[in-house]
């Protein structure tokens, strides 16, 4: 359906191209490596551009650490990586107060947390106590010691990955916790094609190191700018109703007994921003909203035991919710 005579703005365009043929660049260097995983390489790069720490979740082997460290490979910022272990202690991501012996006075000494890009590693192999230490860095992006707050320098995006089925020395995050990843990215299997494709080039390129193929494309500098431009994609006042209708009614839906919060809209207004600008548009329409909200919305809610007894999933109670929402026209 073609919406540019229904929610483009009337005057004060802009051009997003130059967002658009970046994303675009930074799409061909992770597919030197990556191979399918499309949408898991859109919202990664979305999550970047829309300023939110996302949680990529997935079974073993599916390269879900690859891909973030691939993501990082293609910023000149600085990038840390923090396994996250049961006797992890919060001082070890956040830092700690150390004595200086020559003057006789204390010092902070800057824990890993301290990067524009971070990557943790099964994030919930961590008691609750450490990866509470992660709650005022991903919400405010600042860390406060002994009393000292001391701020996380821009851009500031956390990207934790977690396996979906070993329970055991495991610590399932709370809530609140999953509430502060804009997105939780799902990776799959690659299907029979992709996995052929893949063995292919492992083969072909048996002396060469893949990862090193990847080369930098943008700096901290233009994600910041970049970010700062994206808030200017006009978003038309019936999609704001559209955004939401479709969270309100995570909180009614009989399936659900824990609904979205209203994190979650503007989490899904401001995805929606980055994903017109990254296809060179400099507004919103429904299909860039339906094309974040999954991702958005899914580790959010809550099912109700039973529905989770007959097989549903909470992807199939946002579908059957964004199917009945009637889209503005």
């Amino acid at each position: 359906m073609n919406y540019e005579n229904t929610y483009q703005p009337l005057e004060n365009r802009t051009d997003f191209s130059d967002i658009q043929h970046k994303t675009d660049a930074i799409k061909n260097e992770l597919k030197k490596v990556i191979v399918g995983q499309d949408d898991v390489i859109d919202q990664l790069i979305l999550s970047l551009l829309s300023d939110g720490h996302s949680l990529i979740e997935g079974l073993p082997g599916v390269a879900k650490t690859m891909m973030a460290k691939l993501l990082a490979k293609t910023i000149d910022a600085n990038f840390s990586r923090i396994q996250f272990t049961p006797d992890l202690m919060p001082s070890d991501v956040i830092g700690t107060s150390i004595l200086n012996s020559k003057i006789n006075e204390f010092e902070f000494k800057k824990g890993p947390i301290f990067a524009n890009i971070v990557l943790i590693d099964e994030i919930n192999r961590s008691p609750a106590k450490t990866q509470a230490a992660l709650f005022e860095s991903m919400s405010e992006k600042q860390v406060t010691v002994d009393g000292t707050t001391y701020p996380l320098a821009p851009p500031f995006l956390v990207f934790a990955t977690q396996n979906p089925i070993e329970q055991e020395g495991t610590y399932r995050l709370p809530e609140a916790q999953l509430d502060r990843f804009m997105f939780k990215i799902i990776v799959k299997y690659p299907s029979l094609e992709d996995e052929i494709i893949l063995l292919n080039e492992q083969q072909n390129r048996k002396e060469i190191d893949k990862e090193s193929l990847v080369e930098k494309v943008i700096n901290g500098e233009e994600i910041v700018s970049y970010q700062q431009r994206i808030k200017s994609v006009y978003v038309h006042e019936a999609l704001l109703n559209y955004i939401a209708t479709i969270v309100h009614q995570t909180r009614i839906d009989q399936a659900l007994y824990i609904g979205a919060s209203p994190r979650a809209s503007i989490a899904i207004l401001d995805a929606s921003k980055s994903n017109a600008a990254i296809n060179g548009r400099d507004f919103v329409i429904p299909e860039d909203i339906k094309q974040v909200a999954y991702a958005i919305l899914g580790h959010r809610v809550v099912m109700i035991p039973e529905k989770e007894m007959e097989g549903f999933t909470t992807h199939h109670i946002i579908q059957q919710i964004i199917d009945r929402v009637e889209i503005p026209r």
